[in-house]
């Protein structure tokens, strides 16, 4: 089959198309951004690129166009093909229909921990022997891939809560029918699609609705969004985490925990991420490697192997005693559970945070509210306002001096490097490249 893919480059489209090429299938795609490092890991696979969305690639003719959820109506490409008549389908859509089917899909979803949940997950059905394939949305350490594909039936996925495509406007993760699925967190999230919680509540609630009887839902009983979602119903089994009659993880010291199920002590476990967040995603991905036939301790030995996630607290690199940080965080929640494992991990020195609002969500001002107080982890803070429209600086005004906004990342990057000492700790945190500001900052410090 002849896949062209509309918006290639985008995260899960790459993946998809990496994961369409491994099962032999002609993969074809375009994108108004067509740039590394996605863009030389399709071509490194021999998947052919076109930048831009000219109608004349209508004429390549293939099997079927799949269509990202970043591609909206009047998109050149999408109208002729609306036009002609031509088949089309979404990513996730086309996922199921060639990918998953016949597979026991194992589901990560919730509004923070994805990635890392699903990349442990990932590994410890590794390191237990099952060969699982994958579709993440980010570059587990422990493959160097984001995605792959194996003659395995265990298959794990990132599940998202974003929309489909132009032509699908439920939740991506709807077709994706997991056996097993593990609901992290909920809160709001994604403004400019949701008008509310409640309306991903329903959502997450279609979600629940697709798992089988024999299926085992995966819950964080710390989640009121969550139990309103399940008190609309459930068909399946369900098991929860960081709850005292389900999962639990007690803090040994900052690199261990006892894990316990219900009640009864299973062993004592190595850490591999710091934070309360992270002993979290830990206990939903070894209940989820269980319900999958991974014992228990063979689950916990794993994770002393796992060895992270890119732009998860990433170590980028260090100039005159400084180290600077890469982290994904972009929600106020995430953010502060980032500063907090950060500073649990690092006891010593200041933490320089620095933040992109750049999220669909951050930029309509709607959590703008909660930043102060998702900072507040920070010693000085440093924000770039580039692409918002509301006021950042009045935004954190509550901060006072240990807060800084500004228009250009020259300025930003020179600042960072004027305060910083031996000893502190950069932490970058956003959900796009930055301007490549993780790199400005160490040829600053090391000048």
């Amino acid at each position: 089959m002849h896949i062209h893919i509309l918006g290639i480059c985008g995260t899960f489209m790459g993946s998809m198309a990496l994961l369409a090429r491994a099962a032999g299938h002609t993969v074809t795609g375009c994108d108004a951004n067509v740039y590394p490092p996605m863009s030389t890991q399709l071509e490194a696979q021999g998947i052919a690129l076109i930048q831009g969305y000219e109608a004349t690639q209508l004429d390549l003719a293939p099997d079927v166009f799949v269509v990202g959820n970043a591609i909206s109506r009047g998109n050149p490409l999408l109208e002729a093909i609306l036009d002609a008549g031509a088949p089309y389908v979404s990513g996730p859509q086309w996922l199921a229909d060639h990918v998953l089917r016949g597979k026991w899909v194992l589901a990560v979803a919730g509004t923070h921990g994805k990635t890392t949940t699903a990349s442990m997950l990932a590994w410890l059905l590794e390191d237990g022997g099952l060969n699982p394939g994958f579709l993440i949305g980010g570059v587990a350490e422990n493959f160097g891939v984001s995605a792959r594909l194996t003659d395995s039936p265990f298959f794990v996925i990132e599940a998202d809560e974003y929309d489909t495509a132009f032509c699908d406007k439920r939740s991506k993760f709807v077709h994706y029918r997991p056996r097993t699925a593990i609901l992290n967190n909920l809160e709001f999230d994604h403004a400019d699609i949701f008008p509310d919680l409640v309306a991903i509540e329903t959502q997450f609630h279609h979600l629940v609705r697709t798992l089988p009887r024999l299926g085992r839902i995966i819950v964080n009983a710390e989640a009121p969004a969550l139990a309103r979602v399940l008190a609309r119903g459930v068909w399946s089994e369900v098991e929860y985490f960081n709850d005292p009659a389900g999962w639990s993880a007690t803090a040994l010291d900052e690199g261990s925990a006892q894990l316990a199920l219900a009640g009864q002590a299973v062993g004592a476990a190595v850490m591999p991420m710091a934070g309360a967040h992270n002993r979290s995603n830990a206990l939903a991905a070894v209940a989820a490697a269980r319900h999958a036939g991974v014992p228990v301790a063979a689950s916990m030995a794993a994770l002393a192997r796992f060895k992270g996630v890119k732009r998860r607290l990433e170590r980028r690199g260090a100039a005159a005693g400084v180290t600077v940080y890469d982290d994904f965080a972009h929600h106020p929640t995430a953010i502060a559970l980032t500063l907090a494992g950060l500073r649990q991990r690092e006891a010593g020195g200041r933490i320089l945070a620095v933040l992109e609002p750049r999220s669909n969500t951050m930029k309509l001002g709607v959590m703008n509210a909660r930043l102060p107080e998702s900072l507040m982890g920070a010693d000085a803070v440093f924000c770039y306002a580039g692409g918002v429209d509301w006021d950042v600086a009045e935004a954190l005004a509550p901060l006072g001096d240990a807060a800084r906004v500004f228009d250009g990342l020259d300025a930003l990057v020179a600042a960072v490097a004027a305060v910083a000492r031996p000893g502190d700790h950069v932490l970058v945190m956003s959900n796009g490249g930055f301007g490549g500001v993780h790199d400005k900052l160490l040829t600053a410090l090391a000048q």
